[in-house]
């Protein structure tokens, strides 16, 4: 039984095959629209959602199949009604996969060990595979050579960052993470595991920005995250802003997983200027959903 919980997980054969996968469903959607014919999907949110949802939602449909979101508390996947382990055995008899967007990553993986049903991880506390496996078709898309780039993230060490080291990990490319030094030392530990000559560290964005051929940044505090007053200020100069691109490549691009909060991480003149890839990113989502919903349904 295949899963999707974490980039980590897979090998560079495997990243690469959903990867191909995808482009060929955008090239040719038609020769894929029964592909998931007569599955159904099940969607459990435990956290607001706009592109998984729609993502999953219209790519499972465009794949023949059907979808059903499911509702954390009237189902009794909280554990309050019955154990979330009872409550995966009952869908195994109605629904072909499931994908969980939630705030406790264990609680995924230990589902996981079941092996009833195939789960994707729609988004935990610890990572965003999904979102990070998008983010690397469109970067495929406007770099040939994508192995040759060079990405600085500017942020929080949060979920989307860590699932971006784990990429960086599988293909080397040149990752400058720029992270306040108050927020990075309580991820040094986990940086330092992950660490690799193309993987470093910086304190100031202009150092980190020279030579990039993208600038990846997410808002400052992660929904959920009730450190909102303690960790705000620590973000003063992390604005990406014209100054920022202009010390990148000419060719520079701008990601961000959206949503975001205009004036805090980029600046609206950067988030809806040329560079800007972002709604490139949300649309390429559906695809790697769908490349992924093949993947783990595929005997």
């Amino acid at each position: 039984m295949k899963h999707f919980i974490d980039i980590n997980n897979f090998k560079k054969k495997e990243i690469d095959e959903i990867i191909t996968l995808a482009k060929k469903i955008k090239k040719n959607p038609k020769k894929y629209s029964l592909s998931c014919k007569n599955k159904t999907l099940g969607l459990i949110f435990e956290k607001q959602s706009l592109r998984t949802r729609l993502s999953f939602n219209v790519g499972m449909q465009k794949l023949g199949g059907s979808v059903l979101e499911l509702y954390s508390k009237d189902i009794g996947f909280d554990n309050k009604r019955e154990k979330a382990e009872d409550v995966l055995n009952v869908l195994s008899q109605f629904i072909d996969c499931i994908m969980i967007r939630n705030n406790d990553h264990k609680k995924l993986v230990q589902l996981s060990k079941q092996k009833v049903l195939p789960i994707i991880n729609g988004l935990t506390d610890f990572s965003h595979p999904c979102q990070i496996l998008g983010d690397f078709l469109t970067l495929q898309e406007n770099f040939k050579n994508f192995n040759n780039i060079q990405i600085m993230w500017i942020g929080d060490y949060n979920n989307v960052l860590r699932s971006l080291i784990h990429l960086q990990n599988i293909y080397n490319f040149k990752l400058n993470i720029v992270v306040p030094r108050q927020i990075f030392k309580n991820n040094k530990k986990e940086f330092l595991k992950l660490k690799n000559k193309n993987l470093s560290y910086f304190s100031d964005p202009i150092l980190a920005s020279k030579n990039s051929h993208c600038i990846m940044t997410d808002v400052w505090v992660s929904m959920g995250d009730k450190n909102t007053n303690t960790k705000i200020k620590y973000f003063k100069n992390f604005t990406v802003n014209k100054k920022l691109m202009d010390n990148a490549l000419k060719n520079v691009i701008f990601m961000h997983c959206l949503p975001a909060k205009r004036g805090q991480e980029v600046t609206s003149d950067i988030l809806d200027g040329k560079n800007s890839v972002v709604l490139q990113q949300a649309k390429n989502r559906m695809y790697i959903q769908q490349a992924i919903l093949i993947y783990v349904l595929k005997k």
